[in-house]
C-alpha cells in the first residue's frame, strides 16, 4: 500500500479519477482567478455605493484596497466563486466534493494536536522575530476598518473566508491531485508550500519565508490527519490570533 492510501481512506478499493498534475494546476488558478475577479467586482460596487462614483488614482484605490474593511469584503465575496470551480471540478470526476477535499472529520485529538503544534510554531516565530526586530505580519492599513461593520466584514475575511478558500484550494484540492502525481504526498507538501507563500505577495521575502515554514506544517497537518478540516482549523486559529493582536483598529 502506497503512502498516499494510507493517508486517505477514499484511495482503498477501486481506483477513483482524479486530476492529474497540470490539470490540477489549471483548474487551482481558474479557481483563484474566478476569487479575484469576483471580489474585485464586489468590491468596486460596494466601494461605489458606499463612497459614491468618484475617479480614484491607482494609488488612492491601492490604498483604499489594503484597508482591513475593504480587503475582509474582497475575501468574502471571492470565496463562493473559488469554491464554486473547485466543486464544478470535482463533480466532473464523478467524486463527491467533501471525499475529493478530505472534508471529513478528523478522528480522535487530531485537532487538539493541530492547535498544539500551531501554538508551537507560532511561538517560535514570535522568539525569532522579536529577536531579528522584524515587523512580520503587522500591516498598518488593515488597522484602518472604519467602524464596527467594517471590523466584523475584516474578521470574517481573514479569519473563516480567506482560510477556508486557501485551504480547499490548496491543501484540499491541490495536494489531491499533486500528490497523486509523480510527486507523492511530500513533493505535494513541498510545491504546495511554496506556491501559498510566493502568493502572499503584500509580504516581503522574510515574510514568505515563514509563511512557506507555516505550510509545510499545514501540509504535514493534512497528511497526516487524512482531513483538510485539521488544516482549516489550525489556518483559522492562527490569523485570528493575529487578527487580535495587530493592534489598535481604527
Amino acid at each position: 500500500m502506497s503512502d498516499l492510501q494510507s493517508a486517505d481512506p477514499s484511495a482503498a478499493g477501486a481506483r477513483l479519477r482524479t486530476w492529474d498534475f497540470w490539470e490540477t494546476t489549471l483548474v487551482a488558478l481558474l479557481a483563484y482567478g474566478a476569487f479575484v475577479l469576483t471580489g474585485w467586482m464586489a468590491f468596486h460596487f460596494i466601494l461605489a455605493a458606499s463612497l459614491g462614483p468618484k475617479a480614484f488614482t491607482p494609488a488612492e484605490f491601492q490604498t483604499l484596497a489594503s484597508q482591513g474593511r475593504w480587503y475582509g469584503v474582497f475575501l468574502v465575496s471571492g470565496t463562493p466563486a473559488a469554491i464554486g470551480v473547485l466543486w464544478i471540478a470535482i463533480r466532473m470526476t464523478g467524486r463527491e466534493f467533501g471525499e475529493y477535499l478530505a472534508l471529513n472529520w478528523p478522528a480522535g485529538g487530531e485537532i487538539v494536536r493541530a492547535l498544539a503544534i500551531t501554538t508551537i510554531f507560532m511561538s517560535i516565530e514570535g522568539f525569532v522575530l522579536s529577536k531579528m526586530g522584524a515587523g512580520g505580519y503587522r500591516s498598518d492599513p488593515t488597522l484602518i476598518v472604519g467602524g464596527v461593520g467594517g471590523l466584523l466584514v475584516w474578521l470574517i475575511g481573514a479569519c473563516i473566508a480567506g482560510p477556508l478558500m486557501e485551504e480547499l484550494v490548496v491543501r484540499g484540492f491541490l495536494f489531491r491531485g499533486w500528490s497523486e502525481s509523480f510527486l507523492g504526498p511530500v513533493g505535494a507538501i513541498v510545491l504546495t508550500s511554496a506556491v501559498w507563500s510566493l502568493n502572499h505577495t503584500q509580504y516581503d521575502w522574510f515574510g514568505r519565508a515563514i509563511i512557506f515554514a507555516f505550510g509545510l506544517v499545514l501540509g504535514h497537518l493534512r497528511w497526516t490527519s487524512k482531513s483538510t478540516w485539521t488544516t482549516i482549523v489550525a489556518h483559522s486559529a492562527c490569523n485570528t490570533f493575529l487578527s487580535f493582536t495587530l493592534g489598535r483598529y481604527v
